[in-house]
Parts: C-alpha cells; sequence; structure tokens
C-alpha cells in the first residue's frame, strides 16, 4: 500500500495538469540529446505549453475518465505529454516542426478539443496554423475587399478629373 500511496501525488498532478486542458499530445522521445531536449522545452515554455515526462502507469490512472483516456493505448515506450490551455494545436504544431530537424522525436497520438487523434491524425493537427496567424489572416480577407473598394472609388475619382478624397478624420471631442 505504501508504494500506491506514494505516487497518488504524482497521479494528482497529472490529473491536474489535464483537468483544463485544451489539448494534450503523447511524443515519443527515445534517444533524443539533452541539448536538442531543452531546446524542445523552450520551445513549449514561451509558447504556454506545459511537458512532462511521468511513467506510462500513472498517466494512465490520471487520464481514466477524463476527455484523454483515448490516448492510454498509446501509452507504449518512452512517453512525454505536452498540455496546453490556450492554443489547442500549439503543442501538436510544435512538436511536429521540432520533429523536422529532430528524428528522435515524434507525435505518438493527442486529444484536441476532445478529440481523439492518432498519429497520423494528430501530425495532420498540426498543420493548422495558430490563433493568432488564424486571426490575422481572417482580419486579411476582411480588409481586403475594403481596401480594393476604396482604391477603385479613388481612381474614378481621379479619372474624372477631381482630386482624390482625402483620410477621413475622427469628430473633435467635446
Amino acid at each position: 500500500m505504501a508504494k500506491i500511496e506514494a505516487k497518488q501525488p504524482v497521479v494528482q498532478e497529472i490529473a491536474g495538469l489535464l483537468e483544463n486542458a485544451q489539448s494534450a499530445v503523447l511524443v515519443d522521445y527515445q534517444g533524443i540529446t539533452v541539448e536538442a531536449d531543452t531546446q524542445l522545452r523552450k520551445q513549449l515554455r514561451e509558447a504556454g505549453v506545459t511537458y512532462r515526462v511521468y511513467k506510462n502507469t500513472l498517466m494512465n490512472i490520471a487520464m481514466k475518465g477524463t476527455a484523454f483516456e483515448a490516448m492510454s493505448g498509446d501509452l507504449k515506450g518512452p512517453s512525454a505529454i505536452a498540455v496546453s490551455t490556450g492554443d489547442a494545436t500549439a503543442p501538436a504544431r510544435i512538436i511536429a516542426t521540432f520533429a523536422k530537424t529532430n528524428d528522435k522525436v515524434a507525435l505518438k497520438a493527442g486529444v484536441v478539443e476532445g478529440t481523439y487523434y492518432d498519429e497520423k491524425g494528430i501530425n495532420a493537427v498540426a498543420l493548422i496554423p495558430g490563433r493568432s496567424e488564424l486571426l490575422a489572416k481572417l482580419l486579411g480577407s476582411w480588409q481586403s475587399p475594403i481596401a480594393s473598394f476604396a482604391r477603385v472609388i479613388d481612381q474614378i475619382v481621379k479619372a474624372q478629373g477631381g482630386e482624390a478624397a482625402p483620410a477621413a478624420e475622427a469628430p473633435a471631442a467635446e
């Protein structure tokens, strides 16, 4: 009984890590150098992703009854877990990018916003841009037609011999 009680805080730590998580991915890191591991951890930390190595049996116990339980079957061999409470695709995206230059790191599986993805699926999720990049693209697509319309109107005014309208000024505050 003493061994189980000694491991309970670690299981609770893992469960707490997963409690408010948007996503979690399992990582195979066998053979990675300390230098490469340090680089990976730094990139993940800068993106607000928590990266930890736990025993598979403890992760399995902590995942029971959660949305992350589907990953239990992928807990074979050395496994690390990367968890994000913010950007749901960040762990998969950062690790997949890192794996392009370091063949010792690979994504095993993941759960993103409650949906389980196997190795192939989580690598596809890794291709999805981050939230800020998606918002920038959306705003750019909204702004483009407006700017084009303004240029067309400006060209029409110039073609008719008039002057281009000055930029509108904000009304003065009273």
